[in-house]
Protein backbone atom coordinates (compact mmCIF):
# COMPACT_ATOMS: atom_id res chain seq x y z
CA UNK A 1 0.00 0.00 0.00
CA UNK A 2 2.69 2.39 0.57
CA UNK A 3 4.59 2.09 -2.69
CA UNK A 4 0.72 2.65 -4.53
CA UNK A 5 0.66 5.72 -2.45
CA UNK A 6 4.05 6.46 -3.02
CA UNK A 7 4.01 6.65 -6.65
CA UNK A 8 0.51 7.95 -7.20
CA UNK A 9 1.92 10.92 -4.94
CA UNK A 10 4.90 11.14 -7.71
CA UNK A 11 2.49 11.38 -10.54
CA UNK A 12 3.22 14.85 -11.94
CA UNK A 13 0.14 17.30 -12.66
CA UNK A 14 0.83 18.45 -16.68
CA UNK A 15 2.61 21.97 -16.79
CA UNK A 16 -0.73 23.93 -17.17
CA UNK A 17 -1.84 22.39 -13.97
CA UNK A 18 1.46 22.87 -12.02
CA UNK A 19 0.67 26.01 -11.07
CA UNK A 20 -2.47 25.61 -9.63
CA UNK A 21 -1.37 24.23 -6.06
CA UNK A 22 -3.63 20.95 -6.80
CA UNK A 23 -3.66 18.70 -3.06
CA UNK A 24 -4.85 15.04 -3.15
CA UNK A 25 -8.60 16.46 -2.13
CA UNK A 26 -8.61 18.27 -5.84
CA UNK A 27 -7.34 14.99 -7.10
CA UNK A 28 -10.08 13.04 -5.39
CA UNK A 29 -12.65 15.34 -6.81
CA UNK A 30 -11.46 15.73 -10.53
CA UNK A 31 -11.08 11.35 -10.84
CA UNK A 32 -14.65 11.46 -10.00
CA UNK A 33 -15.30 14.22 -12.73
CA UNK A 34 -12.77 12.66 -14.94
CA UNK A 35 -14.14 9.41 -14.80
CA UNK A 36 -18.26 9.43 -13.82
CA UNK A 37 -19.04 12.56 -15.64
CA UNK A 38 -20.70 16.19 -14.41
CA UNK A 39 -22.34 15.81 -11.15
CA UNK A 40 -23.85 18.37 -8.43
CA UNK A 41 -22.20 19.51 -5.37
CA UNK A 42 -24.29 17.41 -3.55
CA UNK A 43 -23.27 14.01 -5.24
CA UNK A 44 -19.58 15.12 -4.98
CA UNK A 45 -19.98 15.20 -1.54
CA UNK A 46 -21.47 11.96 -1.14
CA UNK A 47 -18.76 10.50 -3.37
CA UNK A 48 -16.04 11.59 -1.29
CA UNK A 49 -17.36 11.29 1.79
CA UNK A 50 -17.35 14.94 2.87
CA UNK A 51 -20.30 17.36 4.19
CA UNK A 52 -21.86 19.88 0.85
CA UNK A 53 -20.11 22.92 2.21
CA UNK A 54 -16.37 21.12 2.17
CA UNK A 55 -17.08 19.91 -1.42
CA UNK A 56 -18.56 23.33 -2.50
CA UNK A 57 -15.24 24.95 -1.25
CA UNK A 58 -12.88 22.61 -3.41
CA UNK A 59 -15.49 23.32 -6.55
CA UNK A 60 -15.00 27.31 -5.61
CA UNK A 61 -11.27 27.08 -5.51
CA UNK A 62 -10.84 24.83 -8.55
CA UNK A 63 -13.63 26.99 -10.19
CA UNK A 64 -11.57 30.44 -9.69
CA UNK A 65 -8.73 28.31 -11.05
CA UNK A 66 -10.48 27.70 -14.06
CA UNK A 67 -10.32 24.03 -13.46
CA UNK A 68 -13.65 23.70 -13.34
CA UNK A 69 -17.39 24.73 -14.46
CA UNK A 70 -20.62 25.40 -13.32
CA UNK A 71 -23.33 25.22 -15.12
CA UNK A 72 -27.37 25.08 -14.98
CA UNK A 73 -29.37 21.71 -14.78
CA UNK A 74 -31.97 21.87 -17.57
CA UNK A 75 -33.95 20.11 -15.73
CA UNK A 76 -34.05 21.75 -12.49
CA UNK A 77 -32.79 25.52 -12.87
CA UNK A 78 -31.66 25.70 -9.30
CA UNK A 79 -29.23 23.04 -9.17
CA UNK A 80 -26.42 23.50 -10.78
CA UNK A 81 -23.49 20.82 -12.32
CA UNK A 82 -19.97 20.56 -11.84
CA UNK A 83 -17.84 19.69 -14.77
CA UNK A 84 -13.92 20.25 -15.84
CA UNK A 85 -13.81 22.83 -18.07
CA UNK A 86 -13.00 22.68 -21.90
CA UNK A 87 -9.84 24.21 -21.27
CA UNK A 88 -8.49 21.63 -18.78
CA UNK A 89 -9.92 18.71 -19.45
CA UNK A 90 -6.96 17.33 -22.20
CA UNK A 91 -4.02 17.90 -19.05
CA UNK A 92 -7.29 16.67 -16.50
CA UNK A 93 -7.27 13.93 -18.77
CA UNK A 94 -3.27 13.30 -19.31
CA UNK A 95 -2.77 13.33 -15.63
CA UNK A 96 -5.08 11.00 -14.12
CA UNK A 97 -6.03 8.88 -16.96
CA UNK A 98 -2.96 6.36 -16.51
CA UNK A 99 -4.26 5.64 -13.06
CA UNK A 100 -7.84 4.63 -14.19
CA UNK A 101 -6.13 2.55 -17.22
CA UNK A 102 -3.84 1.03 -14.86
CA UNK A 103 -6.72 -0.02 -12.44
CA UNK A 104 -9.10 -1.36 -15.40
CA UNK A 105 -5.91 -3.34 -16.41
CA UNK A 106 -5.23 -5.21 -13.25
CA UNK A 107 -8.67 -6.02 -12.27
CA UNK A 108 -9.57 -6.91 -15.97
CA UNK A 109 -8.51 -10.79 -15.16
CA UNK A 110 -9.82 -11.33 -12.65
CA UNK A 111 -13.66 -12.82 -11.59
CA UNK A 112 -16.54 -10.21 -10.69
CA UNK A 113 -16.02 -11.67 -7.24
CA UNK A 114 -12.41 -11.72 -7.06
CA UNK A 115 -13.06 -8.01 -7.87
CA UNK A 116 -15.46 -7.77 -5.13
CA UNK A 117 -12.83 -8.91 -2.43
CA UNK A 118 -10.54 -6.43 -4.03
CA UNK A 119 -13.00 -3.21 -3.50
CA UNK A 120 -14.15 -4.91 -0.28
CA UNK A 121 -10.60 -5.11 0.80
CA UNK A 122 -9.62 -1.92 0.02
CA UNK A 123 -12.98 -0.57 1.65
CA UNK A 124 -11.91 -2.12 4.53
CA UNK A 125 -8.16 -1.10 4.74
CA UNK A 126 -9.80 2.67 4.82
CA UNK A 127 -12.42 1.95 7.54
CA UNK A 128 -9.33 0.53 9.55
CA UNK A 129 -7.24 3.76 9.05
CA UNK A 130 -10.14 6.07 9.67
CA UNK A 131 -10.80 4.04 13.03
CA UNK A 132 -7.84 3.85 14.05
CA UNK A 133 -6.21 7.38 13.62
CA UNK A 134 -9.62 8.74 14.94
CA UNK A 135 -10.91 10.28 11.48
CA UNK A 136 -14.61 10.58 11.49
CA UNK A 137 -16.82 10.22 8.08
Amino acid sequence: MPRLVGRAKRMRPPEQLRSLDLAPRHLSLLSLLLLDGPQTVSQLADRLSVAPTTASLIVSELSRKGVLERREDEADRRRRIIDISEKSRTAVSQWLSPGAHAWRQALQPLTPAQRRLVIDTLRGYEAAVAELSGAVD
